[in-house]
């Protein structure tokens, strides 16, 4: 059986826990389909801050830029919404961790 897990970061500091989390989950179980999920807070700071070693699995909320007036200047991939894409996992079998 292959693990889903989603982790979300809505904060700065929740960033910072979902990538370690990340990187220790996926140090356990290689196989796994991991997927981190930033909005609001967490967004500025995925931007400002890289990770090349968690950014492949990470998105970033597309409403959260807008209202923000954020460029996706890295070219992160986009959700349109972070708060769906987190239900649509859910829906789906993955297993939801917020950090």
């Amino acid at each position: 059986m292959t693990l889903q897990v989603v982790f979300h970061a809505p904060t700065a500091e929740a960033l910072t826990r979902a990538r370690r989390n990340l990187l220790n989950f996926r140090a356990a179980e290689p196989d796994a389909r991991l997927r981190l999920i930033a909005n609001g807070p967490a967004v500025p700071a995925a931007l400002d801050i890289p990770d090349p070693e968690t950014d492949p699995y990470l998105r970033v909320c597309l409403n959260t830029l807008q209202t923000l007036g954020l460029e996706n200047t890295r070219g992160l991939p986009e959700v349109a919404a972070g708060v769906v894409e987190l239900a649509r996992c859910q829906a789906n079998g993955w297993q939801y961790i917020r950090a």
